[in-house]
């Protein structure tokens, strides 16, 4: 298709190349939407041609011979990329002052409706000389790219970012005195310390910790974070059909992932202490639905009282502690929570007495009940409790959560889809 200028198109040509050393890239980049199949330089060549000044010398006024260095800065990039996995990119640039004040006196001195930015078209460029030398084919994602580049100009630098992935599923914690993410060790706040045994770590192991191992090894990743539809206690057990989660895998080198083997991994790895199901993989936007996510649960509470209660007393007790519940900040987690009063709801709750002074209750509450303190009163900062309405002290023991219970996990989650922000 041959390329076509006006009169005016020529003349802004003229005061362009006339105003110093300009590229071809630059200067044909003035006329960005003047025909189409043809790339910027190949515009600049032309019109060049058409118009009679000479051309002058030099490095490019306007961009400082950026775009001469594009094939360098993809050769970077190649570098960057070798034994990582990925099916598209996205190339950005951060400009230094000086070629950005070079950008805005050219935008100010010639503009041009047919233009494109600097930025724009260096990011293309470097982008196409990027994708020549792979040995396989990627696409550009301007919404969810796989690996991501920025040229910052002013520090030399090319800052590449490996997208995490995500990984959904449900896990049942078997065991009591696990933690579900990795806590740093108090004293030293992750450092290691003679306390910790100079692992960094307040607890020996995680539910975390322990799905994302096999998980981490798969994907060659740097390292792995667990969301969770909520947390339970240390000390408490998570039955059922399990929490609802998301494991993020950070900086991972390989994407292709067969998940239901990796959950069979897990299982082996963590028998008797942690189990998955239903692993899928899933976009980002799955960690802020589960964030948001109104889930009730369901408890077992093994409960001990200071002086003997009767089953009619109990029946009574329990029944009464049916509808809103106010909790202020419990003491024991008052130093990492904001204190403040919450109001909860208890759904339905009913007990059934072992022995004058040991019960076990079920309850179902909405999601932030704190439950032991449901029981204890914890000082009267929670009202009503088991312990008030009886008038007798009482403490859980033993607690499990029996489910997590949502409406929005009716359906289940749907698996990845770059193009989806939510699942």
């Amino acid at each position: 298709m041959k390329l076509d200028f006006n009169v005016r198109q020529l003349e802004l040509a003229r005061r362009i190349v006339g105003a110093g050393a300009i590229c071809d890239e630059c200067l044909g980049r003035a006329f960005a939407r003047v025909g189409r199949g043809w790339t910027n330089a190949e515009r600049g060549r032309v019109i060049r041609s058409r118009i009679p000044e000479p051309s002058r010398a030099g490095v490019c006024w306007v961009c400082g011979g950026l775009f001469a260095a594009a094939e360098a800065w993809a050769d970077r990039a190649i570098r960057h990329v070798e034994g990582v996995e990925f099916d598209s990119y996205l190339f950005g640039v951060r400009l230094s002052p000086r070629v950005e004040e070079m950008e805005t006196l050219r935008n100010e001195r010639f503009p041009s409706d047919d233009g494109e930015s600097l930025k724009h078209a260096f990011n293309r460029v470097v982008g196409k000389a990027f994708e020549a030398r792979l040995d396989r084919s990627v696409t550009v994602s301007f919404a969810a790219p796989d690996v991501s580049f920025v040229a910052d100009l002013a520090a030399d630098v090319l800052r590449v970012h490996v997208a995490s992935l995500y990984v959904y599923g449900r896990y049942r914690k078997l065991a009591r005195g696990i933690p579900q993410t990795r806590w740093p060790c108090r004293r030293c706040r992750g450092r290691g310390c003679t306390a910790c045994g100079f692992t960094g770590k307040q607890y020996p192991e995680s539910v975390e910790e322990w799905i994302a191992a096999p998980l981490l090894e798969a994907a060659d990743a740097e390292g792995a974070h667990l969301h969770g539809a909520g947390r339970e206690d240390i000390d408490a057990r998570m039955l059922g059909g399990g929490r609802p989660f998301v494991l993020e895998l950070i900086a991972p080198r390989r994407r292709t992932l067969d998940v239901a083997a990796l959950g069979t991994a897990v299982n082996d790895h963590a028998a008797g202490k942690v189990e998955v199901s239903e692993l899928t993989r899933v976009n980002r936007g799955t960690v802020a639905w589960l964030k948001e996510m109104r889930a009730a649960k369901r408890y077992r509470a093994t409960v001990s009282f200071d002086a003997p209660v009767d089953a009619e007393r109990l029946d009574e007790a329990v029944s009464g502690l049916w509808g809103e519940i106010e909790q202020q900040t419990p003491h024991r987690v008052s130093h990492r929570r904001a204190d403040r009063v919450r109001r909860r709801r208890v759904i339905s709750a009913s007990a059934v007495l072992e022995s004058p002074c040991r019960a076990v209750v079920e309850l179902e509450g909405e999601g932030g009940l704190y439950v032991k303190e449901l029981i204890s009163g914890d000082e009267g900062r929670t009202r009503p409790s088991l312990s008030e309405r009886l008038g007798v002290g009482a403490v859980v023991t033993e607690l499990d959560v029996l489910e997590v219970c949502s409406e929005a996990l009716a359906d289940g989650v749907r698996p990845m889809d770059n193009d989806e922000t939510l699942p």
